[in-house]
């Protein structure tokens, strides 16, 4: 009898990723892009507190 390995093999460990080293230009961008989600989220929350925006829809004439 030949020895079968059943079942999914396992997949190789990929290396540790080295850290990066950042710099002014990195922090300043990254603080910006923190800033500028905190103000979309506020503006979602404030565009969610309110009813539907236009709420047309669909529009039935009143002929037959």
């Amino acid at each position: 009898m030949s020895s079968r390995q059943g079942g999914k093999a396992k997949p190789l460990k990929a290396p540790k990723k080295a850290d990066k080293v950042l710099d002014e230009d990195d922090l300043a961008f990254k603080e910006k892009q923190k800033k500028e989600a905190a103000e979309l989220k506020a503006l979602k929350d404030k565009a969610g507190q309110k009813g539907p925006m236009g709420g047309a829809g669909i529009k039935k004439s009143g002929k037959k």
